[in-house]
Order: C-alpha cells, then sequence, then structure tokens
C-alpha cells in the first residue's frame, strides 16, 4: 500500500511541508510505513508506503507513484513501476506513456530539464488524487487531510456538496469529478492528467471511450472474448497481489473474479463475507453455492447491530469526508477482519453491474433502445419476461410502469439521452432548509457520448454516478488496514471490449448479464450462473436505524449543534423519523428512509469533526 504528495514552491523553500503531508497518510493501523522525497528546483515529490518504493529519480525526472501497471513486463526490463513509466516518458511524452500502461495509478513526474510537474490519474479513478494551487505554491497528494495541513488551504466545506449529501441521493454526489467536498482543493478527474509550469496549471484527458459499432461476432465467439478478457484481468493482478483474499457476494460479480483465479492458478482462494442477523440483505445461502469448487476457507463476518455513530466516526477519519451508503460500514469491519486474518490484498466486483447492465434500472435504458429502434414487439416481450422474474410487492413491474419509466428517465425525442431520476434525485429535496440548499435548481450533468441509452447509462455510472463514491470508499478503507484493492473490472480492455457489445448480449428474456452468464460457463457453479433474481449487496440499516439507533438519532437532530446549521428542516424530519419507525415494525408497507439517515448522521458526524 502506497501514497503520494508533492509541494512547489514558487517562493522560499517549503519542502518540509512534504513531509508533514506524508505523514497524515499513515493508516489506522500503526504499520511501519517508509517515507522517501526528492526536491528539484523548489519542486518536492514524495512517496510513503508498505510495499517496495515505487520511486525513481535520475538526473533528468524523478516519479513517485501510487498503484501498479499491470503489464508492466510488455514495456520494459524493469520491475519498478516507476522506473518502467520514466523510460516510457523519456522515449515519447506524458500522454504516450500513459495510454501505453494497463494500471490503477496515480504518478506525479518532474522533469528536470523543463522544470515542470505532471500527474496523472488512471483511466477510471481507482487511485484517488487531490491538488490546491495557492499562492507562491501547488500541492497534491493521494488525502485530503495532506492538503488540510497546509496553512493556506483553510478546510472551508463545498456548500454545494452538502446541500447535494444532504438531500439527494449518492449518485448525484460526484456529478462534478472536478470537485471535491472542500472548497479550496480541486480532485483529478479520472483519465486525466495535469501539467504545472511557470505558476500554470493545466488539465487535459489522455483516454477516453469511444463510439464505435457493436461487434459482429457470433455470441459465443463474445463469450469466449469476455472469458479470456476477464480471466487475464483478474491473473495479472493476482501475480502482483501478496496474500489474497476475495470478497463475495452472492451475486455474478466477486464470484466471476474469484473463480477466474481459481480456473487459471488451479487453487482455492480464500473468500471474505459479510453476512446479517437480519434476513433482509443476507446472501448466505447464495453465496453457499461457490464454495465447495472455488473456496479454500470462507471467512464470514456476521453483523447484527453495530455501533452505528461509533464505527461512522472511525470510518469519517479515515476518508476526511462523509461515506455514501450503509454498505461501506459493513465493509470497513470486513476489511479489519481481513487484515486479523494475515491477508493483504483484496479482491472484488466492483464495476460488474455496471458493464453488464446488472442493476434494474438498466431494463428501462433496454427498453428505450428497443423503442427507438422501432422493435416494438421485442419491448412488449421483455417487459413481460421483466413482469415475470421481477415484479415486486412494493416497487411494481408492469407494461404502465415500463412506459412511465421511458418518459420520466430518458429523452426518446434525443438519441440516448438519460434523464435524471426526479424519484432518487428530489425524494427529500423537502428535508432541507430551501435557505441553505435549493435542490430543486440543481440540474445534474447527463452525459450522452453514445446513441445507445443503455451505453449511456453505464458511462454515467461508471463516471460521475455509482462507480466514483464506491471506488473511493474501497480504496479509503482498505488503504486504512495496509490492504492493496484490486477491482479486474475496471481494466480498460475490459470495459472496452464491453462497450461495444450489443445490448441483447446485456439483458435478454428478462434476464440481466446475458453475455457474462455464457461466458462463465464450465468457470462458475451453474446456480450461481443461472441466477436470475439477485439479493444484492446491501446492509439492513433500516435496523440500524431502529431501537436503540433511532433513539441516538432522535437526540443527534435535536442537539442545538444539528439545529444551529440550519441545513434541515426540522420538522420534515420529526416525521420522516416517524414514518420509518412505522414502516420498521410493519405498519406501513413502502420503502424505508435508512438511506437518508445514513447520509444524514454522516454529514453531521464530518461537519461535527
Amino acid at each position: 500500500m502506497s501514497r503520494i504528495a508533492g509541494f512547489v514552491a514558487l517562493g522560499a523553500d517549503r519542502s518540509g511541508f512534504v513531509q508533514k503531508m506524508l505523514d497524515q497518510m499513515q493508516p489506522v493501523l500503526k504499520l511501519d510505513w517508509d517515507c522517501f522525497s526528492y526536491t528539484n528546483h523548489g519542486v518536492t515529490t514524495g512517496w510513503t508506503g508498505q510495499s517496495d518504493r515505487h520511486c525513481y529519480e535520475s538526473d533528468q525526472v524523478t516519479v513517485v507513484m501510487d498503484g501498479y501497471i499491470y503489464n508492466y513486463k510488455d514495456l520494459s526490463r524493469r520491475v519498478n513501476f516507476a522506473e518502467v513509466f520514466a523510460e516510457l516518458y523519456l522515449k515519447g511524452d506524458f500522454k504516450k506513456a500513459l495510454q501505453q500502461c494497463n494500471g490503477d495509478f496515480v504518478i506525479a513526474l518532474t522533469d528536470k530539464r523543463t522544470n515542470e510537474l505532471w500527474l496523472a490519474r488512471d483511466r477510471f479513478g481507482v487511485k484517488p488524487l487531490y491538488y490546491t494551487a495557492i499562492p507562491n505554491g501547488f500541492a497534491f497528494a493521494s488525502r485530503l487531510k495532506s492538503l488540510l495541513c497546509l496553512e493556506e488551504v483553510d478546510g472551508e466545506v463545498n456548500k454545494s456538496f452538502v446541500g447535494r449529501f444532504a438531500g439527494t441521493h449518492y449518485r448525484y454526489f460526484d456529478n462534478d469529478p472536478t470537485l471535491s467536498p472542500y472548497q479550496k482543493i480541486l480532485q483529478l478527474p479520472a483519465a486525466h492528467c495535469l501539467n504545472f509550469k511557470d505558476g500554470r496549471v493545466t488539465t487535459s484527458i489522455y483516454w477516453e471511450l469511444k463510439d464505435l459499432p457493436d461487434w459482429q461476432e457470433s455470441e459465443d465467439q463474445l463469450a469466449e472474448r469476455y472469458r479470456e478478457l476477464l480471466m487475464d484481468a483478474s491473473n495479472i493482478r493476482f501475480e502482483v497481489s501478496q496474500k489474497a483474499g476475495f470478497t463475495l457476494s452472492g451475486g455474478m460479480d466477486s464470484s466471476s473474479v474469484l473463480a477466474s483465479v481459481r480456473a487459471k492458478t488451479g487453487r482455492k482462494q480464500h473468500a471474505f463475507s459479510t453476512v446479517y442477523v437480519d434476513k433482509t440483505y443476507d446472501e448466505t445461502s447464495e453465496i453457499a453455492t461457490m464454495l465447495g469448487q472455488n473456496v479454500e476457507q470462507w471467512h464470514k463476518l456476521e453483523i447484527g447491530n453495530p455501533d452505528v455513530f461509533s464505527i461512522v466516526s472511525r470510518m469519517i477519519d479515515i476518508h476526511d469526508e462523509p461515506v455514501a451508503t450503509a454498505t461501506w460500514l459493513s465493509h470497513y469491519l470486513l476489511c479489519e477482519e481481513t487484515v486479523k486474518e494475515g491477508f493483504e490484498s483484496l479482491f472484488g466486483g466492483l464495476g460488474g453491474d455496471e458493464l453488464n447492465a446488472g442493476e434494474y434500472e438498466y431494463f428501462f435504458y433496454n427498453f428505450a433502445d428497443l423503442v427507438k429502434a422501432g422493435k416494438q414487439a421485442d419491448f412488449e416481450y421483455e417487459v413481460k419476461k421483466w413482469v415475470e422474474y421481477h415484479n415486486h410487492p412494493i416497487f411494481k413491474k408492469n407494461l404502465e410502469v415500463a412506459e412511465q419509466g421511458l418518459k420520466t428517465m430518458l429523452d426518446l425525442n434525443q438519441s440516448g439521452l438519460c434523464l435524471p431520476e426526479k424519484n432518487r434525485l428530489l425524494r427529500y429535496a423537502d428535508a432541507l432548509n430551501q435557505d441553505f440548499y435549493d435542490l430543486y435548481n440543481f440540474k445534474p450533468t447527463m452525459v450522452h457520448p453514445f446513441k445507445s441509452y443503455m451505453k449511456n447509462r453505464t458511462y454515467q455510472d461508471m463516471f460521475y454516478e455509482t462507480a466514483p463514491c464506491c471506488l473511493r470508499a474501497e480504496d479509503r478503507q482498505t488503504m486504512a488496514f495496509g490492504i492493496e484493492n484490486f477491482v479486474p473490472f475496471f481494466d480498460h480492455r475490459l470495459v472496452e471490449f464491453m462497450f461495444r457489445v450489443p445490448g441483447e448480449l446485456k439483458i435478454k428474456n428478462g434476464i440481466t448479464k446475458v453475455l457474462a452468464r455464457k461466458a462463465m460457463k464450465g468457470i462458475l457453479p451453474d446456480e450461481t450462473r443461472n441466477r436470475i433474481v439477485k439479493t444484492g449487496w446491501n446492509a439492513p440499516a433500516h435496523q440500524w436505524f431502529s431501537g436503540k439507533g433511532l433513539e441516538q438519532l432522535r437526540d443527534l437532530v435535536h442537539s442545538s449543534q444539528f439545529r444551529d446549521r440550519g441545513i434541515y428542516n426540522l420538522e420534515v424530519l420529526d416525521r420522516l423519523i416517524k414514518e420509518h419507525e412505522r414502516i420498521v415494525l410493519g405498519e406501513q408497507a413502502k420503502d424505508n428512509h435508512m438511506m437518508f439517515f445514513w447520509q444524514l448522521v454522516n454529514l453531521e458526524l464530518w461537519l461535527a469533526k
């Protein structure tokens, strides 16, 4: 595990700040981290970590990096990733060097010949990087707290972020990928590089997905290509990992990553799962189908009613910001358990739902692509199968719901344009004090570089909605316990391939992940591979905010500190708390408010730090 930081002093020497910044990145567990820094003409770059140093210096350049270049053997005879990158840069330029690398990384390169600093972040933002331009200087770091220790950065929060975190769905927290939760700190977006020279900051993109024609090969041929890509993406990461464990849920994605390594190495692997006393989101029975064939030992962590307020406070200490969803509390406890068991790496299936149209809302975008193509009979058939397999007593599925979704979730008059989901965006808008932040005037960025609605939804999720906050949470929590995090579905080769897979090979006959199911035949157990209805990775936070937890919540919202912030409409909050209690007790059949309360608690505990 490693991290980087740096400072450019345009006036007096301030190289000591880099050591202070690096010190802020020590993990929660007080493990023995190494620190190292280079200074040249006012530019100081530093590295800290537990693994081998990813640092390199010559008379021409210095390079520090956090992360991995997985295809390093194809690029150089060197084994030090920083040296591999330096070699690529000196043969060409910074962007060309980045484009040759398959990896999850942030890189800082100082060119001594031109006295300029280059920064870059991997294609999907698996690794974090923040920066700030201040009078007589420029600073960057892998962690927000490292920049907050600078005297010029006062820690003023970004009011727009606070408003969105307080009142809207987590999908909209990262709608502007250049911003951070702090007013004076910016984030380098995924697939971007930054140049700092002569006091000027310039950012640019070095990789992007193109709207290319769908593949024309047969389903069997595409399934074979998918299998080869996923297995290679999983195994090149496994080769560089140390003492690896695999997070395992009841779905296909984490199972496919584990099974891909099992198939290649011939060895069963260790799996880590959270299971719950409350059975609403418990996946014990679904996970069981994976165990005999693929798992050496199943490390299951059973969670009942945790002390949410205490654990969230600890989580915020390592995130430097509030945490998006309640599932990350479970992941935090799982990371703690992983390191206790002596493991140093965790593999997961994050990204698989986006690439394979695995979330339920993807049905609507598939419907839209069928309607736009004039395939009315196919649309009606897919709706029929959707109802057959996925109807729910609260979240109803029928033709009327499907047609209403086409009207509200996308624009059929503008090719490929998905719209903000207003039921998610504005469900709790009235719970905010409108004088603090008016959610009704918030207009999310909705990108549409593709003709297909489904592809645009996937792109939106990967760069503006679901993936950024999840990648950030996984990174923070594994880092805090000195664990490396590997997410094979974010291999750019697999992503590029999946963006050219036809929609009918993602959703067909009311079933999601069609191509993935075919590709993993013989690798996944059939019961796992053919399971249509999934529980989904979630946490029973509805129970966490009941009983004692609900009383803690009431005490929080009635405290003078909370009320003096002026963020929330207190009358609406009281109503939501009472309603949530009735829902959990079974007195009212509707969706509960657990995620809203999770966000409220996280926000208040963060602001109180």
